[in-house]
């Protein structure tokens, strides 16, 4: 009896999948998702971001914060 392996599509990044070129820290609805409930951002792995999207996103939480926008830790 010989296993069928099936390959696992590699997982985008939302941004990428959606084409966004730029994350505003102005979106605070989509910057909270990005978040645990204590304000840390989550990591590439959890998030499922890409190296680019991910820094994007590090930069528009911390803008977001320093705007009292976002909660600090």
């Amino acid at each position: 009896m010989t296993k069928k392996f099936k390959f696992k599509e590699k997982t985008r990044c939302r941004f990428c999948r959606s084409k966004i070129a730029w994350i505003d820290y102005k979106d605070v609805h989509t910057l909270q998702k990005l978040c645990t409930n204590q304000g840390k951002i989550f990591s590439r792995k959890r998030s499922g971001n890409c190296a680019k999207h991910q820094r994007m996103v590090k930069r528009a939480i911390k803008r977001a914060r320093i705007m009292a926008l976002l909660p600090y830790l």
